[in-house]
């Protein structure tokens, strides 16, 4: 079975999102955000768009947005994701840095199994703040209005949080998750 594929956006919080998947025995590799679109297209049945301090720094991420595999944004993944396919991404009011209670309105795919309430980790100054045409909300908080959304129909989903993290309370289901969307796909 082909591997899911870290895109590294330069965050500090990649290389977790690496070892998380390679602790729930899942096949993963990171490659740089300069990997060219049609190797991934090839080579994995997933991709996770890895945060990161810049959207100016996003590389080819937009391009694989486009090559019909299961996506998943964390953080600045979730921005790219948005701010790719005509949504909006903006400075937060209050920023997200620590512990933040997270919503879910809509139990997806990517957020199956989880309670209506999450505890989870932030790390972020900017936010989604208009989705994109096709995605729903799934979850939000008290500081920010989209916490995690979804494009069903072409299986991309965004999540603001850090579920990699060892603060984010049962991050791991998120991985699992998108593991088996990505499974269903190949």
């Amino acid at each position: 079975m082909r591997p899911l594929y870290v895109i590294n956006n330069f965050g500090q919080f990649n290389h977790l999102i690496l070892r998380m998947l390679r602790d729930l025995d899942i096949e993963a590799r990171m490659v740089p955000n300069s990997t060219p679109p049609g190797t991934l297209a090839v080579e994995c049945r997933g991709i996770i768009l890895g945060g990161g301090p810049d959207i100016g720094r996003k590389g080819n991420c937009s391009e694989y947005l486009g090559l019909g595999i299961p996506v998943l944004g964390i953080c600045l993944g979730h921005h790219i994701i948005a701010s790719a396919l005509g949504g909006e991404v903006r400075p937060g009011k209050a920023g997200g840095y620590g512990a933040v209670d997270v919503g879910i309105s809509e139990h997806d795919a990517i957020l199956s199994g989880y309670p209506e309430t999450i505890h989870v980790w932030a790390s972020h100054a900017d936010e989604v703040t208009r989705l994109p045409d096709g995605f729903s909300s799934l979850a939000s908080s008290g500081i920010c209005a989209i916490e995690a959304m979804a494009d069903t129909k072409r299986k991309i989903y965004g999540l603001q949080w850090h579920p990699e993290v060892s603060h984010s309370v049962d991050g791991r289901r998120v991985y699992e998750n998108f593991n088996r969307i990505c499974r269903d796909e190949a």
